[in-house]
Formats: C-alpha cells, sequence, structure tokens
C-alpha cells in the first residue's frame, strides 16, 4: 500500500510516514516502514490537536515524553491532520455552492417560463421574440443580486464568528468533537460537579454552538409568499367570508352540534353532524393519521369590544395577550385595512406558532386569514381559517396542522367588561405519538383548546387593568414603588421576563434543543444560543429544561413555589438562605397573581442582587419566573424609567394539568381565587396530578466567541436534577 509524501499526502493522521528530508536517496525513502500509532495514541493527538492545531515544540515535546513518540512523528502528525481537515471543509464547501448554483439555475428556469406565459390584462401578450434578452438581462441581474446577498451574509457571519465563513464546520452531521466548546464560571458561583449527579450524560451529545446562534427575537418563517394578484386577494376574501359564516353558525347552534362532554361537562362537536352541515372536499378526516381537537368556551373579560378587537388585529399586541401560548405572531400581508375608515372588514394573512410550556412538546404552525367584523354596535367576530398555498409550488409550506374556522366573538358586558365565546376547531396529523407524560393533556384538549385561550385572555385583561389602576400603598409592600410610571416601569419589565422564559422553553423553530441522559424518563434538554438583543446580557448563553410529573393538583403546587417561606425549600441557588419581600404589585384578582421583588437573606455575596418575580395561576395553569436583577437597575423600573435596556436572563417553572380527570369531584379550586370566569373555579382542581417545567439559564461567558465544554453542561444538568429532588422531597412525592 502506498500514500502520499510529506505534509501534503492523502493518507490518515493514523498512518504516518517516517520522514527524514536529510536523506538524499528516494530508494531509501522508500524502503522506510509506515508506522500506524496505537488507538491511545490516537485518541491523546485528536484531543490535543481539538485544543491546539498548531502546538509549539513545548508541547510536542511533552507529546512525546507521553505517547513514545517522536518529535518529529508528532510534527508530521499534526501536519497531516490540519492538511485533512482543511480538504474536508473545501470539499463541504464546494458541495454547498454547487447546491446552491442549482437552486439559482432552478430558479432561473422557473423565472423564464413565468415570463413566457406572462399577460398584462391592459397590454395583452408580450410580442413574440422580443423577451429572450429582456430574460438574460434580469437574469443576470438577479444572480449578481443574489451573489452580492451571499457575500454580505457571509462577511457578517465571519465577523462575528471570528473566522471566515468557508472555515465553518459543515451543518451537515459530520463524526468529529460532540462538543468543541469550553466554559467560563457560572455568575451564580456554582461549584461545577457540586451535586454529583448526571456525571454520565453520554458521549453521544450534539450540540453545536453555530446551529444555535440564533437569538430569541423572531425566528425564520418557513414561507414568505411573493406579491399577491388579485385574483389571490379576491379568493381570499371568498375563503374569509365563508369562514364567518360557518362560524357564526357554529357559534349559535347547540345540540346537535355541540354535546356536553361526560367528563368535564365542556362543549365538544359532533363530528358526524358537522361533516353533514358543512361538507367539505378537501378534508383529512378519513386519514387514520388525522384527529380533530374541536372546543367551545367562554368568558367575561376586563377590556371593551372594540379595545380588544383592535389588538386582536395587531400581531405584536396578539402575541403578548397570549405570551404563554403564542411563541411567534406575524402579519404577512393586510389585504384590507376595514370600511369607512374603521376596524370592521380588516382581512390579513397572518403567521402563529402555538406553544406548550415545555420542550418536549412540538410546536403548531399555522398560516391563516384573520377576519374582523363588526356585528352590530358593541359586538365583534374575529375568525381564522387556514390558508392553503398552491401545492405546485415548491417552497409553499406544508404543515401538519390546519385550522377549520375558528375564532371568537366579543360583545360588550357591564361596566367596560366584555363577554368572548371562542371556539377552536383544528385539525392535526400525529406523525410520532406524544409522551405519555402529555397524552392526556393534548387529547383531552387542555394544550391548544378554547378554554387556553380564554383563561389566559381572562388573567392577562386583567394584568392590564391593574397596570391602570394607581399604586396603592397598602398592596405595595413596603412603599417602594409609589408613582404610576414605577409601576407601569416595573410591570413592563416584568411582562419582557415573562415572555423571554416563555421563548426559551419552547420548541420554536428557533430552539435548537440537545437531550440529556440521566433524569427519568423524559430526560434533561438543553440549547445554548448567542444572545446579543437588547435586554439580554450579550454573550453565550446556556438554557436547559424538563418536564417532571407529580401526582398533586396545580393550585397546590403553584401555592409552594409562591410561598416566600419555602423558597430555600427548592432554590438550590439561594444556600438555604430564606427571601424577604421588599415590594409587591398586583397583578389579577387571585391573591397569587402578582409580582415580586426580593432580597436574599443573610448572604456573604451578591448584597447588590434583588429578585424580580411574576406568579400567575388561571384555570389552564400557572407559572412562577424569576430572574436576579442588580439594585440599580431595578431602582430604574421602580423610578419608571425606560427598563428595555436592563439585561434579563430568567428562569422559573410552567405548571400545568396533566389531562387526567380527578373521578372524586373537585375541590373548590384555587384557594382564595376570585373569578368572573364560569370555568375557572370547577377545572383547576380537577386533575389528579400536574406537569412541572422545571428550566433554567445560565450565561457561560460574556465573549460571544466563549467556548463552552462539558462541564457547564454537567453542571446545569446537576443543577436540574437536585431541583427536581428537593421539590419532590418537599412535596412528599416519590422520587422516580
Amino acid at each position: 500500500m502506498e500514500y502520499g509524501r510529506g505534509g501534503g499526502g492523502s493518507h490518515s493522521p493514523g498512518e504516518h510516514h517516517q520522514h527524514d528530508h536529510d536523506d538524499g536517496s528516494d530508494s531509501q525513502r522508500r524502503n522506510k516502514r509506515y508506522h500506524r500509532h496505537t488507538s491511545n495514541q490516537i485518541q491523546r493527538l485528536e484531543s490535543m490537536f481539538k485544543e491546539c492545531p498548531h502546538p509549539d515544540e513545548k508541547q510536542r515535546m511533552q507529546l512525546s515524553r507521553e505517547l513514545g513518540l517522536a518529535p518529529r512523528q508528532i510534527k508530521f502528525w499534526f501536519q497531516n491532520r490540519r492538511t485533512q481537515l482543511k480538504a474536508q471543509h473545501e470539499r463541504q464547501d464546494n458541495s454547498t455552492l454547487r447546491s446552491e448554483n442549482d437552486k439559482i439555475r432552478c430558479e432561473n428556469i422557473a423565472f423564464r417560463e413565468a415570463l413566457k406565459n406572462c399577460v398584462c390584462p391592459n397590454c395583452g401578450p408580450a410580442p413574440l421574440n422580443e423577451d429572450s434578452y429582456f430574460d438574460d438581462q434580469k437574469m443576470r441581474l438577479e444572480n449578481l443580486h443574489l451573489k452580492e446577498e451571499l457575500d454580505r451574509v457571509s462577511s457578517i457571519a465571519a465577523k462575528y464568528i471570528g473566522r471566515p465563513i468557508s472555515q465553518l464546520p459543515s451543518i451537515l452531521p459530520i463524526h468529529m468533537s460532540p462538543l468543541e466548546l469550553s466554559m467560563g464560571t457560572s455568575p451564580f458561583g456554582i461549584q461545577q460537579g457540586l451535586f454529583g449527579i448526571g456525571a454520565d450524560i453520554g458521549s453521544s451529545l450534539d450540540l453545536d454552538l453555530l446551529q444555535g446562534t440564533c437569538s430569541n427575537s423572531m425566528p425564520n418563517f418557513p414561507y414568505q409568499p411573493g406579491s399577491l394578484s388579485e385574483m389571490d386577494k379576491s379568493h381570499m376574501s371568498t375563503i374569509a367570508t365563508n369562514a364567518l359564516e360557518e362560524f357564526l353558525r357554529l357559534l349559535h347552534t347547540n345540540d346537535p352540534l355541540w354535546i356536553k362532554s361526560t367528563t368535564d361537562g365542556k362543549d365538544v362537536l359532533n363530528l358526524e353532524i358537522y361533516e353533514r352541515m358543512f361538507p367539505k372536499t378537501n378534508t383529512h378526516l378519513k386519514n387514520p393519521n388525522f384527529r380533530v381537537e374541536a372546543s367551545r368556551d367562554s368568558v367575561i373579560v376586563m377590556m371593551n369590544s372594540s379595545n380588544l378587537a383592535e389588538m386582536f388585529m395587531d400581531a405584536n399586541k396578539w402575541r403578548e395577550l397570549f405570551s404563554t401560548i403564542v411563541s411567534a405572531a406575524r402579519t404577512i400581508e393586510v389585504l384590507s385595512s376595514g370600511i369607512m375608515g374603521g376596524n370592521s372588514g380588516s382581512l390579513q394573512l397572518m403567521y402563529e406558532e402555538l406553544q406548550v410550556l415545555s420542550p418536549h412538546v412540538s410546536t403548531r404552525e399555522f398560516y391563516f386569514l384573520r377576519y374582523l367584523q363588526q356585528i352590530e354596535q358593541g359586538t365583534w367576530a374575529i375568525v381564522d381559517v387556514s390558508y392553503d398555498f398552491p401545492q405546485d409550488n415548491q417552497f409553499a409550506p406544508q404543515f401538519p396542522s390546519h385550522r377549520f374556522p375558528s375564532g371568537c366573538l366579543i360583545q360588550d358586558f357591564s361596566n367596560g367588561q366584555s363577554k368572548v365565546t371562542w371556539i377552536e376547531h383544528v385539525e392535526v396529523e400525529d406523525k410520532t405519538l406524544p409522551h405519555r407524560f402529555f397524552r392526556n393533556l393534548i387529547y383531552s384538549g387542555l394544550a391548544f383548546g378554547s378554554e387556553r385561550w380564554v383563561a389566559t385572555l381572562q388573567r392577562t385583561c386583567e394584568r392590564i387593568a391593574c397596570l391602570m389602576v394607581t399604586p396603592n400603598p397598602t398592596r405595595d409592600l413596603g412603599g417602594a414603588i409609589t408613582s404610576p410610571e414605577g409601576k407601569r416601569s416595573t410591570m413592563k419589565l416584568s411582562q419582557r421576563m415573562v415572555t423571554s422564559f416563555c421563548a426559551n422553553i419552547s420548541t420554536s423553530n428557533g430552539q435548537k434543543w440537545t437531550i440529556l441522559s440521566g433524569l427519568d424518563e423524559v430526560g434533561v434538554r438543553v440549547s445554548i444560543h448567542k444572545s446579543t438583543d437588547p435586554g439580554q446580557p450579550n454573550g453565550v448563553v446556556l438554557s436547559a429544561a424538563t418536564t417532571i410529573w407529580v401526582p398533586i393538583p396545580p393550585h397546590i403546587v403553584f401555592n409552594f413555589f409562591k410561598d416566600d417561606r419555602k423558597r430555600p425549600q427548592w432554590d438550590v441557588l439561594s444556600n438555604g438562605n430564606p427571601v424577604q419581600e421588599v415590594a409587591h404589585i398586583a397583578n389579577g384578582s387571585h391573591p397569587g397573581n402578582r409580582i415580586s421583588i426580593l432580597r436574599a437573606f443573610n448572604t456573604t455575596q451578591n448584597n447588590n442582587m434583588l429578585i424580580l418575580q411574576e406568579s400567575c395561576i388561571d384555570s389552564s395553569g400557572a407559572i412562577v419566573v424569576y430572574c436576579p436583577v442588580d439594585l440599580p437597575s431595578m431602582n430604574i423600573a421602580m423610578n419608571g424609567e425606560d427598563p428595555s435596556y436592563i439585561p434579563l436572563l430568567p428562569s422559573g417553572f410552567s405548571i400545568s394539568h396533566d389531562g387526567q380527570h380527578d373521578q372524586g369531584g373537585v375541590d373548590g379550586g384555587v384557594d382564595g381565587g376570585a373569578s368572573t370566569s364560569s370555568n375557572t373555579s370547577t377545572n383547576i382542581g380537577r386533575c389528579g396530578g400536574s406537569l412541572v417545567t422545571v428550566a433554567f439559564q445560565i450565561l457561560v461567558s460574556n465573549l460571544p466567541s466563549a467556548k463552552l465544554n462539558m462541564d457547564s453542561v454537567t453542571t446545569v444538568n446537576n443543577l436540574i436534577s437536585t431541583t427536581i429532588h428537593q421539590i419532590k422531597a418537599s412535596l412528599n412525592c416519590p422520587s422516580s
């Protein structure tokens, strides 16, 4: 067997040729024997190569002594390894550029065919033999533009990554280092290996910082349609009008279309009656992989109908209203802005991504039409219906979820309130079964059904109403927040904290999770990203989350987490020290819905740090979110200044029903909670158990180019493991 000579040869670094450039005879070089390194030697050399591809003479001598190899062998091994890696990167770059070139060529062919069939409504078809030159020029200009855009993106990427784009590893999985990052110390002062749990989280870990560099801003959308023709808009308008008609019939028809569930008394859609009333030509109902979820519920909210309808038509406000459900929302195109300067008749093409607050449940994505119509004075109908893009478009999204006419009817009630009746009607494809922890939650409709929507809306409207109330010194403990501006600024800061927490524990398309073994059967999931957004610490952030099941109703678990006296029982980072509430702001009618500012007692470190915490509960579940904030930053918020640039790195808990109905009856709901909703008091205590998602975020380093090693992942894995162990011990739950 013959190999190439010198450092540029094609042989493997594991098979080394003894070089001697001082020998003058080619025959002498050919007669030298090749040496195959042992597996231990190769493993040590590979480990050193990951840390330092260009070792100096001192490092080579040390390796020589450790491995029993000559320094010249060490030198040539590293030369060959660098050459091999460079060739591998060049092949990957060539493959990437070739695929990009093929894609551009296909687009150009498609443009040419489209231009051949282009007909202007005023001028008629294009004259023969006059479009060839125009097509060529158009394609050349477009190719030039695409090339400039590619160069611009490459230069930006190279600026932030610190090396040319051609040197980046391929996105495709290649069997190299499973985790080639190293870590700085945790800002919380955690000692690595302190908890002694989860040390064997597997060599199969596949975390790539370059794949997780997305910040927590708006994710990349899978499809962005081009300009819509008048024919498309007319078709969409027809779809929206028909959807509104079906929605109103669904809303006002009861038995036999809607029947009462025998488990919880909720309205359930009779699918056989529905198919007869609303026959559809294009449906997947006969496919066994498709499943229908349909529910109807109503609630009284603290906001008038016109203001609420206006918020529904603003994608950003819509996401703020439902921050625990909607992980992403965007208006793609406004097809109609209303009639006679009003909102009635507004029609928009929108995108949304819906989530359950756990990294173990997939999100649902919809492209849909939203149509707003004023039925009469003080009554608004908002209907959503999926829009299916033409199937011949290769870039059209193919989601396993489809929304039938759904939405809400908003009617003015007394004292500035509104009655909201909600219908949620979707068709989903179960390509894989959800984990057994979440199966009842999803199949019962609690995960994405109307009950969760109206409960969240009611709680959010209460929060908005509390924002408008002048601070009450008797409810603002300690009088630290006395001005309306300070209250609004603090609530704005807390809202951003909750929104960031929700975005960081979902399976949104901008979030890449890696599963670690070692904790229950669901395992801990970790994700890393570079944080560069305003309002977040600059650097590399490590997120970790998991979900556990406990045989305790959600409101009891919520009371445990929100009780300041019990915080040392679960807060590993408090070192067992109690906390004192410095100030709080009422955030709803339930006493547990509040924003708190806490200070740790009797601690020798971080005396300048406070804890901002928000807790809230409704019939669909609860959250407790907290974040360390330094005292000067908290004073900025409490004094009414803009808190947008205060860095936040929230952690916390999400608590939801497990979907199992308690046959022994309800226990009276959440203690102390007054509610205007007909469903709040009856549903909170109905479940025999809870699903608790535990999530932490740790700033690995303030440097965007920082590296992360297995120690940091082990540390956060141990942190979650110990926290869960202490939670189960405090709640007297079984450890497994």
